[in-house]
């Protein structure tokens, strides 16, 4: 009789429970759903590098546009040859809205195209180059195209627009040292035989002035270091502006002054 009792207790009692909504003894409570794993955080994008905020872009010298310089190796139609270089450094500065675009000391490169030695009879000496480097004190390097057009070289030199150095001729000096030679034979002819010496004695002075004159070559076209000149661009220079030192106004190189010249 008890235990009935306690059977038909326990039955009332889980039915009960199972009604309210009480979860069974001895079974493990199950989720509503499927299980799924909790996705993985998402990395944050990348963020695009910074740079430092600075000019950029092309700077562009005209071309016209000339530029002062000194010659750093001193050339002369004794010893040049086409293909030899030439060295210059700028002496002042090439600016633009403001800012320095070319420091002063500066270098350029360039090499002789021609070069001609004076003749023994007929003929100057000359010489012709072109500037094809610019290399800027940060080594920034760019070609060119650029000739010179005038130079202070403390002698008389003449420049044309392609560059051409031509050394003075000689002819005025040839013909006075041939003068002087006839007249001093003259004179030591007419001491020896009068007259008739004094002709004999002419034509050989004649003689040894025109062989002095063949002999000798006409004065040569010299460019010594330390002449200035003024260079000019022949077409437009393109330059990076990021690699342009704004603030930099450059170091001046010390000038050897040109030697005085006789000619």
């Amino acid at each position: 009789m008890r235990e009935s009792t306690f059977r038909i207790a326990t039955l009332s009692f889980l039915l009960v429970g199972s009604s309210l909504g009480i979860p069974q003894l001895g079974h493990a409570q199950q989720d509503a759903g499927p299980q799924t794993s909790a996705p993985p955080p998402v990395a944050p994008a990348p963020q695009p590098v910074q740079k430092a905020a600075g000019p950029s872009g092309t700077i562009k010298i005209p071309a016209g546009t000339r530029v002062a310089v000194v010659l750093e190796n001193g050339i002369s139609t004794r010893s040049a040859k086409a293909g030899d270089s030439v060295y210059f450094h700028t002496s002042f500065p090439i600016t633009q809205n403001n800012r320095i675009i070319v420091p002063v000391g500066s270098y350029l490169r360039g090499e002789l195209i021609e070069s001609k030695r004076p003749g023994k009879v007929k003929g100057r000496g000359e010489f012709r180059m072109r500037l094809d480097t610019l290399i800027f004190p940060n080594g920034y390097t760019v070609d060119l195209n650029a000739a010179p057009r005038s130079a202070d070289s403390g002698g008389k030199e003449t420049m044309d627009s392609e560059g051409k150095v031509t050394g003075p001729g000689g002819k005025g000096e040839d013909a006075k040292t041939a003068a002087e030679t006839t007249v001093t034979g003259a004179g030591i002819g007419a001491i020896a035989g009068g007259a008739k010496g004094a002709g004999i004695g002419a034509g050989i002075g004649g003689l040894v002035g025109l062989g002095a004159i063949l002999l000798t070559r006409g004065p040569e076209a010299e460019l010594p270091r330390g002449s200035a000149l003024d260079i000019v661009l022949e077409r437009d220079l393109s330059l990076d502006a990021s690699q342009i030192q704004f603030l930099s106004v450059g170091v001046a190189q010390p000038i050897t002054p040109a030697p005085a010249r006789d000619h």
